[in-house]
Formats: structure tokens, sequence, C-alpha cells
């Protein structure tokens, strides 16, 4: 993490400045290009994006947006229930595909 500098000037006055630090991370490739992309349109590089991101993360002591898992809907939960009742189920027959457009023509 960088530090903070105290630099006296010509005045005697002081100001405090900060020393900035590098971080490396792995990053895939396609995605940094696709927000490379983003961020010169913003008007940003993705350096400029990163130290926003903390900023923010440090201001509101979290993440600057929502992080939660995913959940389905209640109807994708009875779609997902009823696909594994219909595959634990011995007494319904499986149908090729051909079967399957042949009966729905009956």
């Amino acid at each position: 993490m960088g530090e903070s500098q105290v630099i006296a000037t010509a005045d005697g006055e002081s100001t405090c400045t900060a020393v900035s630090s590098s971080y490396a991370h792995r990053i895939d490739p396609v995605l940094k290009a696709q927000g490379e992309v983003l961020f010169v349109e913003l008007g940003m590089s993705l350096g400029t994006v990163i130290n926003v991101f903390l900023k923010k993360a440090v201001r509101v002591r979290g993440f600057p947006f929502d992080v939660s898992l995913d959940e389905p809907s209640k109807e994708t939960l009875v779609a997902i229930l009823e696909a594994e009742r219909v595959a634990r189920d011995d007494d319904l027959r499986a149908y090729g595909v051909d079967e399957a457009l042949a009966e729905l023509k009956r």
C-alpha cells in the first residue's frame, strides 16, 4: 500500500502527497481488452479505473456495488425440481427426436 509523504515547500509550508505503489495481478486478456476499450471511451485508463474503485470502496467501507450469489427465479427453481423428478422416475419413457416428433404429430 502507498504511504503519504510530507514535503516542505519553498515558503515553509508543508504539503502531504501520496507516494504511489504498483500492484501486479493476472487478468484475462480478453476481459482486460474489453475493459480498456470501454474505459478509453470514458476518458480513463485502467489504472485510473482501479483507483476510482478502491477510493469508492474505502469511502463506503465495502464493495461499491452489490455482490451476491445469483439465485434462480421461482419459475427456474420449479423447472429444476421437475427435471430432477423426471430424471429419477423409472416409469417415464425416454423418446428419441424422431419418436418425440411423431408423438407430437398424433
